[in-house]
């Protein structure tokens, strides 16, 4: 029940109370139609019985208007009396027959009228039933008509009032997929209303806050590049290598760490969208060598050719990263990238992790804030994944750190 959507509660609400008062009103007739038989049952036997011992004692022409009178009967006129005992041969239905050796009642139905035949010694009355007919059957069945109608109209409007929510959902759907341009809107000055101008107030917010951030980020990496170019000009002009090679050092540090910062701007924005192709792997790997830092590395490739849909430069950047990070925490002289299946590892000797991998793929990781650089190595590459259908493990064998970029697939 608590993952059920309100419109689908409301469903299931509303059918199942539909369902039960249809059931209640077939119930209804059905004890409605056996009560009115009964009551018809015990209406014929009372006049049988009053008839036949009122007729006992010879009564007049006006103790039997009163006796019709007083059980809602009447005589059939004497022209009708042949043509309806034919019909009654013919087509009657018999409904009561009761009586005692001195005479008997019998009921029978034609054409939806009952008539009732009283016999007793000089007595053969044919009497039509004249009971005032109710209508407490037909009042019950508009009311529950009217009921289930009434049910039916208050579902139709609370769907309708819940409708605005479907709309709302889809547009907050579209700013989740990076449609930072979705407006919010709802016309009505209710809950719903409000919720929509809550979402709108954020959306509006939020875009002020990217709008500002991306021009921070474009404006300081702009202003830090030209004071390093200058600064490696500058270097290169000085005749001590040893300082030369510290200071050329620096600058190329502080180079990578604009980088990163640039390419954690790009892969964690909304809009941001994978280039997917077909390609080996063997490709994604030579562009990886040929962006990695640290040219003079021992790297040991074993891979299957496999074939990918993928970003070639995002994949590419995440080898790239994650060898550098072997490099870099790694306690061996090489670093081995290898196929396993579907599975790429990149494999070096060293320790254990310290903490849960989910740790390390935090931004400003405080493990790789310790060692150089902003900590934002393993956060790049687990966006970077996300985007492409892979996800990030690790684990440690004998001695060695292996990280595996795992189809989600797998």
């Amino acid at each position: 029940m608590k993952n059920l959507s309100v419109t689908t509660f409301i469903h299931i609400l509303f059918s199942v109370a539909i369902a039960v008062l249809i059931a209640a009103f077939i119930l209804f007739i059905s004890w409605d139609r056996d009560r009115s038989k009964i009551e018809e049952f015990k209406r014929y036997q009372l006049i049988s019985v009053t008839f036949l011992s009122k007729l006992q004692s010879y009564p007049n022409k006006e103790e039997l208007q009163k006796l019709y009178k007083e059980l809602h009967v009447k005589p059939v006129p004497r022209k009708e009396l042949k043509s309806l005992k034919e019909q009654i041969q013919k087509n009657g239905k018999t409904l009561f027959s009761g009586g005692a050796s001195t005479g008997n009642v019998r009921v029978f139905e034609i054409n939806e009228k009952h008539y009732i035949n009283v016999q007793r010694m000089s007595y053969n009355l044919m009497l039509e039933d004249d009971l005032p007919e109710n209508y407490y059957f037909e009042i019950a069945i508009a009311s529950g008509v009217s009921v289930i109608l009434l049910l039916l109209l208050i579902y139709l409007a609370v769907l309708k009032k819940l409708y605005p929510l479907k709309k709302l959902h889809r547009q907050i759907q579209r700013f989740a997929q990076g449609d930072m341009h979705t407006r919010i809107s709802y016309e009505h000055d209710d809950e719903i209303g409000k919720i929509a101008k809550s979402f709108d107030d954020a959306i509006i917010h939020i875009n002020q806050l990217s709008t500002s951030k991306n021009l921070f980020m474009r404006n300081m990496m702009h202003e830090l590049k030209t004071p390093i170019t200058k600064g490696r000009i500058v270097v290169e002009m000085l005749e001590d290598e040893s300082t030369k090679k510290i200071l050329v050092r620096a600058f190329e540090r502080m180079n990578e760490l604009i980088t990163e910062l640039a390419e954690l701007e790009k892969v964690t924005s909304q809009s941001f969208e994978p280039d997917f192709e077909y390609l080996m792997l063997s490709e994604i790997v030579n562009e990886s060598k040929e962006i990695l830092m640290s040219q003079s590395a021992c790297l040991k490739v074993e891979i299957d050719e496999l074939a990918l849909t993928t970003d070639k430069k995002l994949m590419a950047l995440v080898i790239k990263n994650l060898i550098d990070n072997a490099m870099k925490y790694g306690t061996g002289e090489c670093v081995m990238l290898r196929t396993n299946y579907s599975i790429v590892e990149i494999i070096s000797e060293g320790p254990a992790l310290e903490h849960e991998l989910s740790y390390y793929t935090e931004p400003f990781s405080q493990a790789e804030k310790r060692s150089s650089g902003f900590g934002l190595g393993l956060y790049i590459v687990h966006n970077i994944l996300e985007k492409l259908g892979y996800r990030l493990g690790y684990r440690h064998d004998e001695g060695r750190n292996v990280f595996m970029l795992i189809p989600d697939k797998e």
